[in-house]
């Protein structure tokens, strides 16, 4: 037993020994790490961008007064085509700011309280220059105007002849000495009613004289079939007698589809 005892208690002291040195070498690598940290200047003080964030503001927006809400170029775009000097109801809407109020009648007259834009000028039926005024109009939004106060783009590609009628997708603005409530440009389904400028009563007149030539067909721009007359000679005069029934009753119309007028 003894003899075991002495070789093992070599072996275990040599262990205790490496393990010791392990532990040493460990805690004086983390004393080092320590002593670097606590001794950085930035130990103990916050970062740049911490500080600005707390002591001001990043980005704001500016704050823009209301007396400059309109910059110099828009209020010289509307001042120029704004009358100064004339009455105030007879102002275009473009130049006039107003308190609409949508509690109104539909279909009844309602009155407004308006004024005229910084830099246009009007007056009162008494001739004293006013800031403030009395607008009375018809309570009905723009889109429930008439057709005839307000201008539609066209759509040249809408077929007129088509059977049901189609329609398209028009941009409407209203005029400027109308007065109504909500926006002034809108969207609005029309029919396919425009014309080209074709009249009827040249297109006939050309079929009646130069008919045989294919005047008529060129007219309508129908090149191919004015090109068949003319060689044709109208068909012998057949063909320009029937165009002559057919442009008279309608039938034969313009080649992009448009009314004649």
């Amino acid at each position: 037993m003894a003899t075991v005892c002495q070789l093992w208690r070599p072996d275990r002291g040599r262990w205790l020994k490496v393990y010791g040195i392990v532990v040493v070498l460990f805690m004086d690598l983390v004393s080092q790490c320590a002593n670097a940290y606590l001794s950085s200047p930035s130990f103990g003080q916050e970062p740049p961008f911490t500080r600005d964030a707390q002591h001001g503001a990043v980005i704001t927006s500016p704050v823009v007064p209301a007396a400059a809400s309109v910059s110099p170029a828009d209020e010289e775009v509307y001042t120029s085509t704004c009358p100064s000097g004339g009455l105030c109801s007879r102002l275009p809407a473009e130049c006039i700011n107003c308190n609409y109020q949508h509690n109104c009648t539909y279909g009844k007259a309602a009155s407004f309280t308006c004024k005229p834009k910084k830099g246009v000028h009007c007056v009162g039926h008494s001739g004293q220059q006013q800031t403030n005024f009395t607008l009375s109009i018809t309570c009905q939004f723009c889109w429930q105007l008439d057709p005839s106060q307000y201008r539609c783009s066209n759509a040249t590609n809408c077929m007129t002849v088509s059977c049901p009628r189609k329609r398209y997708n028009a941009t409407c603005d209203v005029l400027d000495h109308v007065h109504c409530l909500g926006k002034r440009r809108f969207l609005k389904r029309l029919y396919c009613n425009w014309t080209g400028g074709y009249k009827w009563s040249t297109a006939l007149a050309l079929s009646i004289t130069l008919g045989g030539f294919g005047a008529d067909r060129f007219y309508l721009g129908q090149w191919r079939e004015g090109l068949g007359k003319l060689f044709s000679f109208g068909g012998l005069g057949i063909w320009t007698l029937i165009d002559v029934l057919l442009i008279g009753v309608g039938y034969v119309g313009p080649a992009d589809g448009s009314l004649f007028i």
